[in-house]
């Protein structure tokens, strides 16, 4: 669901031969929070107005369109929509707060993100905010009862690794079923070097098999044979 992502998306609609919607969503700092989860989740709405079942439509982001597939998600809940049947997300950027350690612990190992970047350009989707919210904090924050299966793939040498890890501890405590996949010594969203890295050539691997074990296409020809 993120724009992002446009290459990753192109590698797990190979490797899975599944459709892929890119979503438009609008960005900080001309629109700030809550624009882009209002976006994403007017794409979802449309699609299951369109007839689209849920069991046919997973999310799929990187880095902040990575958390933006779990407000997203979080939003149709609140709305009283179906969820969709499977979430994979890439190094996303799941608390506002900057509470984790490896905010800390990870700084100038990270090649790619600092606190004092990503507080930045935080403070541009913030535009004021308060960061203790659900929708801008879910990795501490959320309560993710009823989610779909989830998929989350990280590096250790992210400083928001502890996104995802207090994520997926906070969605096997709601009874989710959650894949917390961490990669040793890649960057930031490595699954953009898939061809370059073998880490992320087998992390899209995963996450292709992931999919495909979650997201239920109908098979049109058997359909039509019946």
């Amino acid at each position: 669901m993120a724009r992002s992502a446009t290459r990753e998306s192109g590698h797990l609609v190979a490797k899975t031969g599944f459709g892929a919607y890119s979503v438009d969503y609008r960005l900080a700092p001309e629109h700030p929070f809550p624009a882009a989860i209002d976006d994403a989740l007017s794409a979802y709405r449309a699609l299951l107005d369109n007839g689209q079942n849920p069991s046919t439509i997973a999310f799929a982001g990187d880095s902040a369109g990575g958390g933006l597939t779990v407000t997203t998600c979080l939003a149709a809940r609140d709305a009283g929509l179906p969820l969709p049947a499977a979430i994979v997300t890439f190094s996303p950027g799941l608390d506002a707060t900057r509470t984790g350690e490896s905010m800390d612990t990870k700084e100038g190992i990270d090649p790619i993100l600092t606190r004092k970047s990503v507080e930045h350009t935080g403070a541009m989707y913030l535009a004021g905010q308060d960061p203790h919210q659900p929708m801008l904090s879910p990795a501490v924050l959320a309560d993710l009862t009823g989610f779909p299966p989830m998929l989350i793939q990280v590096g250790t040498n992210e400083i928001m690794l502890d996104d995802s890890t207090r994520l997926a501890a906070r969605a096997r405590a709601a009874g989710v079923d959650v894949i917390l996949d961490i990669t040793a010594d890649v960057p930031h969203v490595f699954q953009s070097f898939a061809g370059v890295l073998d880490e992320a050539d087998r992390a899209l691997d995963r996450a292709a098999l992931f999919l495909t074990q979650h997201v239920h296409i109908p098979d049109t020809a058997a359909a039509s044979a019946g």
